[in-house]
């Protein structure tokens, strides 16, 4: 008889059914689980909540040789039992404050602090940071993560406001705009480096573009910029540094050609920086253009000024990354891409309106009236 080889030693054959064998054992382990709830009284561990338990390889409650009578119940296969609702309260309030108001030098909770904080207060007798997580993630509470905010302070918040969205839909002091009035929004994009890398980044076939990280620092320039709102036309040029002259520098090369120069008013919409802050910059920009008039944004509200669209697309598609061996390449690359932009520009679609506007403020205010109280 003509005998066949195998393609697997015996060795290495037995070493795999053994792995299997294993990874079968090891998905019948018992299991921790948070038991529910008793009818009948229930006992506790001197430092809380006895609430262990587990399930034997065969899916029943194993839990009958570590708890008491009361905790035990006939669960069905596959069924996760609920989990004690004061504790799951407990859990959630706890979530909801400061590690620091319990003492902890931490800034924020992670899953896994939440669960031994539990246990040393003495809430449960163990808990997984994955049930920490799962009772948490029910309420879309996720204290580990955070994002930066800015308390309103501008006392006129809502006043200023509504005077830039109404100029975004061609409004003023309640009187539509005419053909011949104009909005400006404007800003400057400061401290813009050219770094000089040690090496060019170049592109390889089936990865992703490489840039140094070691680079030169080959100085820095603003880049002042006007963007006609609803014409969808970009003015810019660059400066050494910002500040009231490089503004006005700005402001004269859109004011000095039409259709702005003839214009019966051109609305100037900036934020509060230095360059343009407060009553003296208005007088400034009336006496240098009657027909011009700067409007303000509230204080830390630079989100309301569309502009900053443009500056982000600059960010994205013309800085980054940043790769320029001279200030020159850097200002190039900015009016070139102005040039590019300005020929497929439209309009930006603004949908925040006066009514988004009254929500927005409720809102803050009852966050406010919380975290005062």
């Amino acid at each position: 008889m003509k005998s066949y080889s195998v393609g697997m030693s015996g060795n290495r054959w037995r070493m795999r059914l053994e792995h299997i064998r294993h990874r079968i054992a090891m998905s019948f382990e018992p299991r921790w689980f948070f038991l529910p709830q008793a009818v009948s009284p229930t006992s506790r561990l001197a430092n809380g909540w006895t609430c262990r338990g587990r399930s034997s390889r065969s899916g029943a409650s194993d839990s009958s040789r570590i708890a008491s009578p009361g905790y035990r119940i006939n669960l069905g296969a596959g069924v996760r039992p609920p989990s004690p609702p004061d504790v799951v309260v407990k859990v959630k309030a706890l979530a909801c404050e400061l590690p620091k108001a319990q003492g902890l030098p931490l800034s924020r909770w992670s899953r896994r602090d939440l669960a031994r904080e539990v246990v040393r207060q003495g809430i449960v007798g163990s808990i997984s940071d994955i049930t920490v997580w799962r009772w948490l993630t029910a309420d879309a509470i996720r204290p580990w993560s955070y994002r930066s905010w800015i308390s309103m302070r501008d006392p006129d918040f809502a006043e200023k406001a509504s005077r830039v969205l109404d100029l975004y839909h061609r409004t003023w002091a309640g009187h539509p705009l005419g053909p011949n009035d104009y909005v400006i929004s404007a800003d400057e994009k400061t401290s813009i480096q050219a770094r000089g890398r040690a090496s060019a980044g170049t592109p390889v076939p089936g990865r992703l573009r490489r840039v140094e990280s070691d680079y030169e620092r080959n100085g820095a320039l603003a880049y002042l910029a006007g963007w006609d709102v609803h014409r969808a036309r970009i003015f810019g040029l660059r400066q050494d540094t910002n500040g009231i002259k490089p503004f006005q520098a700005l402001v004269d090369l859109v004011m000095k050609q039409e259709p702005y120069c003839s214009a019966r008013q051109v609305y100037w919409i900036t934020d509060n920086g230095s360059s343009h802050r407060g009553e003296s910059a208005c007088a400034r920009l009336t006496e240098r253009y009657p027909n011009a008039t700067l409007v303000h944004t509230p204080i830390h509200a630079s989100w309301l000024n569309q502009i900053e669209i443009y500056f982000s697309i600059v960010q994205r598609k013309v800085l980054t990354p940043n790769e320029f061996k001279s200030l020159e390449e850097v200002e190039d690359a900015l009016l070139g891409f102005q040039s590019h932009y300005e020929a497929i520009a439209e309009p930006f679609e603004w949908k925040f309106t006066k009514d988004d506007l009254k929500n927005l403020l409720e809102k803050a205010n009852r966050i406010m009236a919380h975290q005062a109280a």
